[in-house]
């Protein structure tokens, strides 16, 4: 899915017209749904400050934008195939239906990736035992990770910081 469809989604989510989104993006107004209409149309593709700012101006994460190619299902299967190559995913088929599960033996990848489904199912389970409303679900999904209680994750240092860290205690 293109990022333009991404915004138009977003943008309409919100309730709002190309030149209401454009204007507090700082458009002018005069050419404000132009410009929006050309980036949801995919002729112009948004710089990383121009997603970053329609995230905020839309409450989004900036992730959310970012979605591999599904316009056509060979694209969903091949990106399907390159979750099963990184990620350990797999198709199996359980009471008669089709599912994806993950291999979290695979490899320190998929232990994660299987942590995070967890948490997506937790939110989607919370969602259907109307612990949370469908908005609230919804935060959850396009705030991702920034919502999401399940998991710690540590902020692991770069590789030169390590480097340099490692020589300094030789």
């Amino acid at each position: 899915m293109a990022i333009g469809e991404r915004i138009h989604f977003f943008r309409n989510k919100c309730g709002m017209t190309q030149k209401q989104l454009g204007k507090l993006l700082g458009f002018p107004e005069k050419s404000a749904d132009v410009r929006l209409a050309q980036y949801e149309t995919g002729s112009r593709t948004p710089k990383a400050d121009l997603t970053a700012a329609l995230a905020q101006v839309l409450e989004v994460s900036p992730n959310a934008f970012s979605v591999p190619d599904i316009d056509s299902y060979i694209g969903l299967m091949h990106t399907l195939f390159t979750l099963e190559d990184r990620y350990g995913l797999y198709v199996d088929e359980v009471d008669g239906e089709i599912c994806l599960k993950v291999n979290v033996r695979k490899n320190r990848d998929a232990a994660e990736l299987h942590q995070m489904l967890c948490a997506w199912r937790q939110a989607a389970a919370m969602l259907q035992a109307e612990e949370i409303s469908q908005e609230d679900y919804d935060n959850w999904r396009y705030h991702y990770p920034e919502f999401d209680t399940t998991q710690k994750r540590a902020k692991v240092m770069s590789q030169g910081l390590s480097d340099m860290l490692i020589n300094d205690l030789k």
